[in-house]
């Protein structure tokens, strides 16, 4: 299990839920009721799943592929520790990561 803490664009909401091994951080938010679209749904077509991963977390996750990067120049807001949240699978070794809700987004399917 995965112990994931969503942390709103305000910084003020936090909301932690345990996320089983497999499972992938798009799906896991959405369940949870974040506000991730994941328009494309994880064909790396769109950036409304873009997500900022706390820095401490970050080097824990497997690497970005250059299509995955390649959206991410795309992204609204992006930074250093942006990531795709259609992406990222949480492996069993991962025991929590802090995951940071931008405060806007690009839908880039429909530009």
């Amino acid at each position: 299990m995965t112990r994931v803490t969503f942390i709103s664009a305000d910084g003020e909401r936090r909301q932690d839920v345990e996320a089983p091994a497999g499972s992938v951080l798009l799906e896991v938010a959405q369940a949870a009721g974040q506000p991730l679209e994941g328009t494309c749904e994880g064909q790396m077509a769109c950036s409304t799943c873009h997500v900022i991963i706390d820095a401490a977390d970050f080097p824990n996750l497997k690497r970005a592929s250059e299509d995955e990067e390649d959206m991410l120049d795309l992204a609204a807001a992006a930074t250093r520790t942006s990531r795709l949240a259609c992406q990222i699978v949480l492996d069993g070794k991962l025991e929590r990561l802090s995951v940071h809700i931008p405060a806007e987004v690009y839908n880039m399917q429909g530009m």
